[in-house]
């Protein structure tokens, strides 16, 4: 599962990137990029955590409030 969280992070990141260069390039338009790269961001942040996360060492039996 991780290992597939992390391709589909590395594309989402690059459908961040990528409209921006081409952009530069003159290659598209700037609808495209917005759109492109907003559906980048949101897979980026949905896809990462996944694979970023980490389990806490403290349980709940050992936090005093």
């Amino acid at each position: 599962m991780q290992s597939i969280a992390k391709i589909v992070s590395l594309i989402t990141l690059g459908l961040v990137a990528l409209p921006c260069l081409l952009y530069f390039a003159g290659a598209i338009g700037i609808d495209a990029v917005k759109w492109t790269a907003l559906a980048g961001t949101i897979g980026w942040f949905l896809s990462t955590p996944v694979w970023m996360s980490r389990k806490l060492s403290i349980d709940a039996d050992e936090v005093e409030i």
